[in-house]
């Protein structure tokens, strides 16, 4: 009876799993994208993108808080109070209220307030830029993983006609079997070389489905979504220099611009930190009301003890003469964040021109490997269809055919990567160079200048 009931639930679950599968495969959404495509969908969809637009409004907000520092403030100041002793009782006063109201607005801060502002200002830009090169990273990758779906699916190819290939010549050594011209051991070759043929299509397919999930998850995607590449693997010469890449790199990658406005950060921070030695002057208006009742006057006989309706107007100024070092310290802190920033912003010029420098010759490695590529794999299958001839004529072995047939696939597979590093190489540079995705950088270059 249990086994029963268990082997009912278990058809039930696999019932289901079954039914899930099936519609999972019915309604597995398919689309047709090209390059473009993808790197549209991953500026509007991919999480570091939309990660880095949060970190410019927060840069912007931070801004627009540093701004209002400098201008007036309204507080209210309210109090109720339980009161007594010997005066207090005399007037037969056990409760005061106050409320004060006052504007106050910074007219000096020795430069505290204006140092906050530029380093706010340029916080903002350099969050911007920072934008812009997140968004250069993940077109690089979108277009890394574009075409690396593209060399998986060559790669199909590849082995799909391996295996019509090998599948052809065993039945042609069959034939021959059963006319008594060649060996058991033929066959049996050719059995197992078509196995393994079988064996690296499903590879090949395997690593076709896993690139697809890569590309998915990269322009925002559900990693079960089915893509149909609308694009081939090309190749279009590239006739820029290396050192034309390497000084556009320079001049033009966001990140060393980003970390040059991080040098120019820290200077108005240190302003800020030095404002500690200067006086602050403020300017102040206050009302202040004091009674036993909340809001008003009192008008009995305790007023003149327990009341009061005052303002005043005028200027504040606050020095800190002497602070221990405090300020002495905050400066130096700053001074050593500004040589910190330096540093940085060295690293970033030597980290973007080695990878220009890398991202080139991987470039010009696989572009002189691509003719030399393709005359290989005219060669392997010249030399395929020989051995096929000689084999059925009775003058060549089996082992000559599959050893000519190994060689065509291996040709294949290294045309179909060279292709697939040269445009991989090729993104990579672009990204080095810092090739524009959306925001044009010389209006930051002219405001580093400036600065």
């Amino acid at each position: 009876m249990k086994n029963n009931r268990f082997n009912k639930l278990t058809a039930m679950v696999v019932g289901g799993i079954m039914t899930m599968s099936v519609a999972g495969i019915a309604f597995a959404e398919t689309m047709d994208v090209n390059i473009d495509d993808c790197i549209k969908m991953a500026m509007e969809n991919n999480h570091t993108v939309k990660s880095s637009i949060d970190d410019y409004d927060a840069a912007l907000w931070a801004r627009h808080a540093a701004r209002r520092q400098h201008g007036p403030k309204l507080n209210w100041t309210s109090a109720a109070q339980r009161v007594g002793g010997r005066g207090y009782d005399k007037i037969h006063v056990n409760a005061l209220y106050s409320n004060t109201v006052a504007v106050s607005m910074p007219i000096y801060s020795g430069g505290q307030l204006e140092g906050s502002i530029k380093a706010a200002d340029l916080s903002l830009d350099a969050s911007e830029l920072s934008v812009e090169a997140t968004k250069q990273n993940i077109k690089a990758k979108t277009q890394s993983a574009y075409y690396n779906a593209l060399n998986c699916r060559n790669q199909i190819k590849v082995n799909q006609d391996a295996v019509k290939n090998l599948t052809e010549h065993l039945k042609n050594v069959n034939a021959q079997f059963d006319a008594g011209t060649v060996a058991k051991s033929d066959v049996l070759a050719s059995q197992v070389q078509l196995s393994n043929a079988q064996l690296s299509l499903l590879s090949a397919q395997n690593n076709y489905d896993v690139a697809i999930a890569t590309l998915n998850n990269v322009v925002g995607l559900s990693s079960g979504t089915e893509l149909n590449l609308k694009d081939e693997l090309g190749y279009v010469p590239y006739e820029i220099s290396l050192e034309q890449c390497s000084e556009y790199a320079q001049q033009n990658r966001p990140d060393i611009l980003a970390a040059e406005y991080k040098v120019k950060i820290a200077e108005a921070q240190r302003d800020v930190a030095a404002s500690g030695n200067l006086p602050k002057v403020n300017a102040t208006v206050s009302k202040t009301i004091t009674g036993e009742t909340p809001f008003s006057e009192d008008d009995g006989p305790a007023e003149a003890f327990s009341s009061q309706n005052t303002w005043y107007a005028g200027i504040g100024i606050s020095w800190d003469i002497f602070d221990n070092n405090v300020t002495q310290a905050k400066v130096k802190q700053a001074k050593a964040a500004i040589e910190k920033a330096k540093e940085a912003a060295l690293e970033a010029r030597d980290t973007g021109d080695l990878e220009v420098r890398t991202a080139y010759l991987n470039l010009t490695s696989a572009e002189k490997s691509i003719d030399t590529a393709k005359v290989a794999v005219e060669k392997a299958r010249d030399d395929y269809k020989i051995a096929q001839v000689r084999y059925s004529a009775g003058v060549g072995t089996n082992l000559d055919v599959m050893d000519a047939e190994e060689k065509l696939v291996a040709a294949q597979s290294k045309y179909y990567n060279t292709l697939y590093q040269y445009n991989s190489s090729k993104a990579a540079l672009d990204r080095a160079m810092g090739i524009m995705v959306d925001l044009d950088v010389s209006k930051f270059q002219d405001k580093l200048a400036k600065n």
